[in-house]
């Protein structure tokens, strides 16, 4: 029994082993979302550049949308917004959530830099973020023509992003 006992510290590094050599296989940058195939969380908020439109979550039924979450104090938000401007300017519809910042600021930067989005809403205290899971911006959301959440892309969309995972999934559901 008692050469038995010497063997417990082997096992327990051979389980932490196999423990280990599993996380370093995963995606580190696999952030999978449980609004997948869900409809877009209800919400009634205003829009940056006119704060009495208000819109909710059925002003985004109808077409095939891109959701951008982005502010004006990100710094990869900044490094992606070129490339949104060039989409939108392909026919892609992008909405906007400008996550946590400051409106006046926010409408600074879409004139300096050109507004990709048919609106952009204000959710200045992350609650629409809080229930879209929103780890940090930038963040984009593909719904479908319902509002239905398809895909979420965590991170900055660029054109191998957009041609290799985001297209397809956009072209599909256009296709219908």
């Amino acid at each position: 029994m008692s050469r038995l006992k010497l063997f417990i510290p082997l096992m327990i590094f051979v389980v932490l082993a196999v423990f280990f050599w599993r996380g370093l296989s995963l995606d580190p940058t696999d952030m999978p979302s449980a609004l997948i195939d869900r409809p877009m969380p209800a919400f009634s908020l205003p829009t940056v550049n006119d704060a009495t439109r208000v819109v909710s979550e059925g002003d985004l039924k109808g077409e095939v949308t891109l959701l951008n979450v982005w502010a004006t104090w990100c710094i990869s938000c900044r490094v992606e917004h070129p490339y949104l401007v060039e989409l939108a300017a392909q026919g892609v519809k992008i909405v906007g959530v400008n996550y946590k910042d400051d409106v006046q600021e926010a409408q600074k930067w879409l004139k300096n830099l050109h507004n990709p989005y048919v609106y952009s809403i204000v959710d200045a205290d992350g609650r629409l973020g809080i229930d879209l899971g929103v780890f940090g911006a930038p963040e984009t959301y593909v719904l479908d023509r319902q509002g239905v959440i398809r895909y979420k892309h965590v991170g900055v969309i660029d054109d191998k992003v957009w041609t290799e995972e985001i297209k397809p999934i956009v072209d599909a559901l256009k296709k219908g």
